[in-house]
């Protein structure tokens, strides 16, 4: 490993952490409720998990952990198996209801394992290697490793303050 990678993995680990303090205790009612007009924790756990798993899966040339692991079924929604949250309607986030709390952070563990997995096994080289020439500058896997860790802690720090207006 390098600093680079020791990074990214404190950072996920940090990320999965916040999510297991925002989460724990939450009912689906709750997970579900829209605090001063945002968007509920629950869709905002399962929105930043989501595009983890989708954006590491595609980076490491593998299948998503949502469908693999049969995450897809067990959380029901009825949205398609490669929706990811992005741009929702009020209608779609809506839509991803019925969540508990045992729900997300088995997802989210599940998706941290496996980021973490093919993290650890990142040399130097491997992070400058060019992974999505539709970008201009091309994205790079350091830079799309970066921009999930952005994405993930946008959203878990969303998610804590809709959880305080919850009064939790």
């Amino acid at each position: 490993m390098s600093a680079g990678t020791d990074l990214l993995i404190d950072a996920f680990g940090r990320v999965r952490e916040t999510v297991e303090e925002v989460v724990t205790g939450l009912g689906p009612e709750e997970l579900a409720a829209s605090p001063g007009g945002g968007n509920p924790v629950g869709w905002l756990v399962w929105h930043l998990t989501r595009v983890q798993d989708d954006h590491l899966a595609d980076a490491a040339g593998t299948e998503q952990v949502w469908t693999a692991q049969g995450w897809a079924h067990r959380f029901g929604l009825t949205l398609p198996a490669s929706d990811t949250g992005y741009g929702h309607s009020r209608r779609e986030v809506a839509a991803v209801r019925d969540l508990t709390a045992r729900q997300l952070l088995g997802y989210h563990d599940a998706v941290c394992a496996v980021t973490l997995r093919f993290v650890e096994g990142l040399q130097v080289k491997d992070l400058t290697q060019v992974i999505d020439r539709s970008w201009d500058p091309p994205v790079t896997l350091a830079t799309r490793l970066i921009s999930v860790v952005s994405d993930d802690l946008q959203h878990v720090g969303q998610a804590a303050y809709a959880r305080g207006l919850l009064g939790g």
